[in-house]
């Protein structure tokens, strides 16, 4: 037939290849997985247990994306089981506040106290080495973060995920979810002022 394209059939052997995998992808998802766990020893197995999979499932791969993305998306939702296993490792309380010590932030208006309110933190210029900078700082005030808290703001902020799928994944009730996210910002607020230049 004239102009009709010829369909090839799908086989693991023309889209997925796992013997490049190691050399080609490892580093990447070490830092994909490190930038959310903080945790080397389990960025390093989850990044296995992600190549462990894909082999397992190689034959489903249907060349759709690429093959980092492929992986990319397999160790996503490994992370968020390990965000799911520490939310049930909380009591039904988590709520406690690392520095304000139930300090009220606010006027009943909604501003900000006069001595409560944000300082400037002078980045409003790109300059890439401040932003580094500010970077490992922001890594250092997440690290002291209680462990719920981290794990929130990084599947609100690093990986968009909604605040309704993050409620029904960690099986907290929309008012907790809204109040650990408050907290965790006066709390970075309060570790970025205190670290950062």
């Amino acid at each position: 037939m004239a102009g009709a394209q010829e369909t090839i059939p799908f086989t693991a052997e023309l889209n997925a290849q796992p013997h490049l995998w190691v050399d080609a992808y490892a580093d990447y998802l070490y830092s994909y997985a490190m930038c959310r766990i903080k945790d080397e020893e389990l960025a390093r197995d989850l990044v296995q247990e992600t190549f462990l999979a894909a082999l397992e499932k190689a034959d489903k791969f249907g060349g759709r994306s690429s093959e980092k993305t492929w992986l990319t998306a397999i160790l996503k939702y490994k992370i968020i089981d390990v965000y799911r296993s520490r939310s049930r490792s909380f009591s039904d309380d988590p709520i406690r506040d690392c520095t304000s010590k139930g300090k009220t932030f606010f006027q009943e208006d909604g501003h900000w106290n006069l001595e409560d309110r944000p300082h400037p933190f002078g980045i409003e210029e790109a300059n890439k080495l401040e932003n580094k900078e500010l970077q490992k700082a922001l890594l250092h005030c997440l690290q002291k973060l209680p462990a719920l808290w981290m794990t929130i703001f990084t599947m609100k902020f690093m990986e968009d995920v909604l605040a309704h799928s993050i409620c029904e994944q960690l099986n907290l009730s929309s008012a907790n979810y809204w109040v650990i996210i408050h907290r965790t910002k006066i709390n970075l607020r309060a570790c970025l002022q205190k670290n950062w230049p």
